[in-house]
């Protein structure tokens, strides 16, 4: 007797009932229905609709074939074991990545050790076809796909995208974080380019630091990567027809950027520091870090492009709501394009955490009468999340 005839009894209407909302919240469903309908996807994704597997995935392919056989063996559950690793690794590798130089980052559990996905050291030697489904050329052993997930997802880069609803956008990423395992490769030029800006911002911190001892500077030391990935940012956005950049930041950091970003001249800067700037008495002391810039600048592959430094309201975050004002005014009475005007936010690493108006801001995104097309979002982190000892 066919060991699935009881699939003819099933109310098919209920089934797809719950397909549907398996699809929209998959969490709400009784967690066997669950697994059942993630095989089910898993198959369509890799086995697609048709009846023959011919062109079906290596990972397919071996199942159908060992099950049409009468072989369905441990090899098979494995294969699906070295899947639900992978998945893990999409989801929560982001926990495990080298990204503060200062200090161990927190200890999360479950890890994403083997022995946690039922899978033994005596399988790492074991080649898996599951191996496919992360870019990789064919099958490999568990050791080699976990150097590669490692690679990606657990060094000095971390991707959080799981939570993406939009699946081809979920997909556009997992295929563009595999190129090169997620450590971009840059010609000499783009290193050098990186290199000279990353002097500008030092060298421009440790003569204010010499020069202006005791003064508020809001230094960037320890930031100073800043420099380079707004200037690599504004560079790769012009290239990608963006024709206007609107930047909003708070103190830390902002003589840094309106410096070698800007191109404020030092003179004007450090005229400020000793109050020459401005004959009355008329601004509270720390004026510089509060004035706006505006400057055409010619990037260094040639594209030119408009960057605008937002005057800064002075508490705390309050200058997101407007920079996403600016860029919608200008779309809509300039560009008639969202893809034309960039959003830049600098935060500071204690304000985008405690904040309300940072989760304000980013929940209108998609909202017709307040979405700018997307924002990019920079959070300088000084490991202590205030400014003053």
């Amino acid at each position: 007797m066919d060991k699935f005839s009881f699939l003819n009894a099933a109310h098919a209407q209920l089934i797809d009932d719950m397909y549907e909302q398996y699809l929209k919240y998959p969490d709400s469903l009784e967690p066997s229905w669950k697994a059942f309908f993630q095989g089910f996807d898993f198959a369509r994704e890799y086995y697609g609709d048709d009846d023959s597997y011919a062109d079906a995935s290596p990972v397919v392919q071996y199942a159908q074939q060992s099950v049409s056989n009468g072989q369905a063996s441990e090899d098979i559950s494995k294969e699906f074991k070295v899947l639900n690793l992978i998945e893990a690794y999409r989801t929560r590798g982001h926990l495990f990545t080298k990204t503060n130089p200062v200090r161990e980052r927190r200890h999360f559990v479950p890890t994403l050790d083997i022995e946690n996905f039922e899978l033994s050291q005596a399988d790492l030697s074991k080649k898996f076809n599951s191996a496919t489904t992360t870019g990789m050329s064919g099958p490999a052993t568990l050791a080699d796909i976990i150097k590669h997930l490692e690679e990606i997802y657990c060094d000095s880069i971390g991707v959080e995208y799981m939570h993406i609803n939009d699946v081809d956008e979920k997909q556009f990423i997992r295929e563009w974080v595999s190129v090169n395992e997620n450590h971009p490769k840059l010609s000499a030029e783009e290193k050098t380019e990186i290199l000279f800006k990353l002097n500008q911002a030092v060298a421009f911190e440790n003569y204010l630091h010499t020069k202006f001892v005791g003064q508020k500077r809001f230094s960037l030391e320890g930031g100073e990567s800043l420099i380079p990935a707004l200037d690599q940012l504004i560079t790769r956005s012009s290239q990608l027809g963006v024709d206007e950049v609107v930047l909003g930041m708070a103190h830390r950091g902002r003589l840094n950027v309106l410096t070698n970003i800007f191109q404020k001249s030092y003179k004007e800067i450090f005229s400020e520091f000793e109050g020459k700037e401005f004959e009355e008495d008329v601004f509270s002391g720390d004026v510089k870090y509060h004035l706006g810039s505006s400057k055409t600048i010619t990037t260094a592959s040639g594209e030119e492009v408009i960057i605008n430094l937002t005057p800064n309201p002075s508490h705390l975050e309050t200058v997101a709501a407007l920079v996403e004002g600016i860029c919608r005014a200008k779309v809509d009475h300039k560009y008639k394009d969202y893809n034309k005007v960039l959003p830049i936010i600098i935060h500071g690493d204690g304000a985008i955490a405690g904040q309300g108006i940072v989760y304000e801001v980013a929940q209108m995104m998609t909202l017709d009468g307040y979405k700018t097309g997307g924002t990019v979002h920079i959070v300088v982190n000084n490991q202590v999340s205030f400014t003053t000892n």
